[in-house]
């Protein structure tokens, strides 16, 4: 393979998962500058490693386990890591209901345990097996995570619906 195909290569796939890329680095980090700045940092430390990956099938599961490293490199280098700022979503625009804005505001108070494989099982759209492999973990931990997961949403948005039912904001 030509140093030019590799470089086509890499740059195809980053294009083709860049959104994907950021709205895990979104999710992670909660916040649009830093989740920009991970996806950045990721796609460069990714550039440099792509003559050297032997599956490049893997390709995307590869490029969000880097999301996922640098994410967690942020983070330590950044002991101010702070909240999402709710004038930084677009993941739901005005139009959205009441009930998609509640889900996006529940999503966002899930802890990183749970969040993270939810994310990339949603977002990334990874099976269960290679969740387990992104996250160094088992298959059946994962499971269980994203049970709890779901268990955490529906508690969360159980209460604003009843809320709703009775008229209250």
């Amino acid at each position: 393979m030509s140093a030019g195909h590799g470089v086509e290569s890499f740059e195809a796939a980053a294009r083709t998962h860049a959104g994907d890329l950021f709205r895990y680095a979104f999710w992670l980090s909660r916040n649009r500058q830093q989740a920009e700045d991970i996806v950045q940092e990721a796609l460069l430390r990714g550039w440099r490693a792509f003559p050297g990956m032997r599956d490049r099938a893997a390709v995307k599961s590869w490029l969000f386990s880097i999301v996922k490293n640098e994410f967690h490199r942020a983070t330590a280098r950044d002991a101010r890591h702070a909240g999402v700022d709710p004038e930084e979503l677009d993941l739901a625009d005005e139009r959205a209901s009441p009930f998609a804005m509640e889900m996006r505001d529940a999503l966002m108070r899930l802890p990183p345990a749970y969040a993270e494989p939810l994310a990339l099982q949603v977002l990334g759209g990874f099976s269960c097996a290679e969740i387990a492999a992104m996250l160094e973990t088992t298959e059946g931990a994962v499971m269980t995570r994203l049970t709890r997961a779901r268990q955490a949403l529906k508690r969360l948005i159980q209460p604003a619906e009843a809320k709703e039912r009775r008229g209250e904001r």
